[in-house]
């Protein structure tokens, strides 16, 4: 990058200026990553302090069978494949309480375009697991579910999220976002919610108090300027609503061959590479400098691996996700030994190592309990540590 530049993007954001569509494109340019970091720490640090937030949760896929066969996804199944699946509602609940002594605050739940499940399959879930975990928020649904619920119900979006809502919905989830710009979108998304409904549907979820998260795929078939397009629409939505309460940049994963039926669903790694490290540090970095009026940026520790995790920390990110537990979007597709599970412990640990301080929130964003700062170098080197693969 030209020095002159560089002096002027630094600056812009020690001086608190808002970043162009140009500034973004010349960040992701640059190939200077410790800069980068620099100046997304920076930011981070404004905003958060050394505070790391986590929560404890738990993800829920209640069916893996979509109409849709979206070029980069290996969950989706079709009826009648051997292991397509639809969870009944108690089942559901019995997972769901499989945590409960672990003092589980949320549920994650995110699900494929079923084609014959009926709508009122979905708000009866949430009443029953509401029932059963009266103290643990539902975080449920994307966007693009929404949307197909619209679909298959004939109701509106309003009318929709207002009995989802009544069964207990806190928010909804960031996902259906992968990237709006439609220059790659077609390639990559087999559904019919694109740019024009996701903003919607979220929009309207903000008018009704919901805070929700917002993400972004990065690393496959997109260049650095459909990641910075995607975040800037983001942005000026927020500019309107103030109802993003993260942002979560999420890696896209290769398919290295289902362990249930041998099959490769992904069509487009064939040309494409998973982002590096270097390149997922980026993203956190630019995405923090770029999204200026989100509080929070998010790694989901599935997708990008510990160290990775514990190094964005310093790029940016001020939230790790939680426990997770059972995350089969992902580790439908990944062999490269992110866990299924963080306990609390776990976290605490990951966090207090990377050199931060551990704040356990809720959905919302409220804090649950704060944990003491990090040790010093000095006592962290008196004693073996753990590595984190």
């Amino acid at each position: 990058m030209d020095a002159g530049l560089k002096r002027e993007l630094e600056a812009k954001v020690y001086a608190g200026e808002r970043l162009t569509r140009e500034d973004g494109v010349a960040l992701y340019d640059s190939d200077d990553l410790a800069w980068l970091g620099r100046l997304a720490h920076h930011k981070r640090t404004e905003l958060n302090g050394e505070r790391v937030m986590f929560n404890v949760n738990r993800h829920l896929n209640l069916t893996n069978v979509c109409s849709a066969s979206c070029a980069y996804c290996s969950f989706q199944r079709k009826p009648g494949e051997k292991d397509a699946y639809t969870m009944r509602i108690d089942e559901a609940v019995r997972k769901a309480k499989e945590m409960e002594d672990e003092q589980l605050t949320e549920l994650h739940i995110v699900n494929g375009l079923h084609p014959t499940l009926p709508w009122r399959y979905y708000p009866k879930v949430l009443r029953e697991l509401k029932a059963a975990l009266p103290n643990v928020k539902l975080k449920c649904f994307t966007a693009t579910e929404v949307q197909w619920f619209e679909k298959i119900s004939g109701l509106s979006a309003d009318e929709i999220l207002d009995e989802l809502m009544d069964a207990g919905l806190e928010s909804l989830t960031g996902g259906g976002a992968e990237i709006f710009d439609w220059e790659v979108r077609q390639h990559i998304v087999d559904h019919a919610c694109h740019w024009e409904d996701w903003s919607r549907i979220h929009a309207l979820a903000h008018r009704k108090g919901m805070k929700t998260p917002a993400t972004m795929l990065y690393g496959h078939i997109e260049e650095p300027r459909h990641r910075v397009d995607h975040v800037l629409r983001l942005r000026e939505l927020q500019d309107e609503t103030g109802g993003f309460a993260v942002f979560i940049p999420l890696r896209y994963q290769h398919d290295f061959v289902d362990s249930a039926d041998g099959k490769i669903r992904n069509r487009i790694q064939a040309r494409t590479t998973m982002a590096s490290p270097a390149e997922s540090l980026k993203t956190f970095a630019v995405s923090r400098l770029l999204f200026d009026n989100v509080p929070h940026v998010k790694n989901f520790w599935v997708m990008h691996g510990l160290s990775v995790a514990q190094l964005s920390l310093n790029f940016g990110v001020d939230d790790l996700d939680g426990s997770v537990v059972e995350y089969k979007i992902t580790h439908d597709a990944d062999s490269y030994g992110t866990p299924n599970t963080m306990h609390r412990d776990d976290l605490l640990h990951l966090i207090w190592d990377a050199g931060f301080q551990p704040v356990e929130r809720d959905t919302r964003y409220n804090v649950v309990r704060e944990y003491d700062k990090a040790p010093s170098l000095a006592e962290r080197r008196a004693e073996p540590q753990q590595v984190w693969a």
